[in-house]
This record gives C-alpha cells, structure tokens and sequence, in this order.
C-alpha cells in the first residue's frame, strides 16, 4: 500500500496529483435559477432596486468567483483561465444566470463555473433581500465539461 494510498484511508485531506495529465483546452458550462416575487422582478427590469443594476453585478461577481475558486473550495486547484463568461437574464419568474469558464490546463473547470453561478444567485438574493423575503435558489448544476487536445 503507498503512502499517500494509507494517508487517504487515515482520512487525510489531499489535492489531486494532476501533473502526469496532459495541458488540453477545458470547458465546462453550468446554470442555476433564483425564484423571485412579481415585484421584485419588476423592480429589476425597471433598475430601482436600491443597490444598483442586479443583473450586470451578479454577472461580475459571478466572474469574480470563478477567479477565486482555488480559495473557496480547499482542494482545487489555482488554474489558468482564459475565459468567463457569466449571463443573468430576467424571466416571468427570476434570474437565470449560466456560466461558461474555459481553461489551459491538466484539470477541469467545473468547480470554477458552478462556483460563478451560485455566487451570482447570492448577489441576486443580496441585492434584493430588502424587498423579497421568499428568494430560493434553485436547480444548480453543470451543463457539461469538455476537454480537447491543443
């Protein structure tokens, strides 16, 4: 049995080694949704909810978090991300946000897109906190992840 095999038994914590993985392009993509009351909706598309413009803050702050991950989350890994791309858009019944982060790397960037979906639904409850008491967030999750040789 090695080391690090008898260490993960004794339920020590351990990053993964990915130095051995091959540097490709990674993709992942991920959504969630925040129900909001009809007014609270409207006071967004009408941009007077008193903290500002929700949809392009929960977008940066959902950038912010993907950048941030590795501090968030103990066992990712720091990454070279190339891209973000974070949309909150309005509907009937709340705020959809999608994620889409794209590395060069040996690891995936799963975590990093579906850390800048939930950090924008918590801006959106944030932002409208004052207003709705009945915010959930719901149905968070990975669309898909893809790696490709460069």
């Amino acid at each position: 049995m090695s080391e690090l095999t008898h260490l993960d038994r004794q339920g020590k914590a351990n990053m993964v080694d990915v130095g051995y993985k091959p540097t490709q392009q990674r993709v992942a993509k991920a959504e969630g949704f925040i129900k909001l009351q009809k007014e609270t909706v409207r006071l967004i598309t009408e941009n007077i909810i008193k903290k500002g413009d929700v949809l392009t803050v929960s977008e940066i702050a959902g950038i912010q978090a993907a950048k941030r991950t590795s501090d968030l989350i103990p066992l990712c890994h720091p990454l070279n991300i190339v891209k973000i791309a974070v949309t909150a858009s309005l509907t009937d019944e709340g705020v959809l946000i999608t994620a889409s982060v794209k590395s060069i790397g040996q690891t995936g960037v799963e975590m990093e897109a579906l850390t800048a979906v939930q950090v924008g639904l918590l801006n959106v409850y944030d932002m409208c906190k004052a207003v709705d008491k009945t915010m959930v967030m719901d149905k968070i999750h990975l669309i898909s992840k893809t790696k490709s040789d460069l």
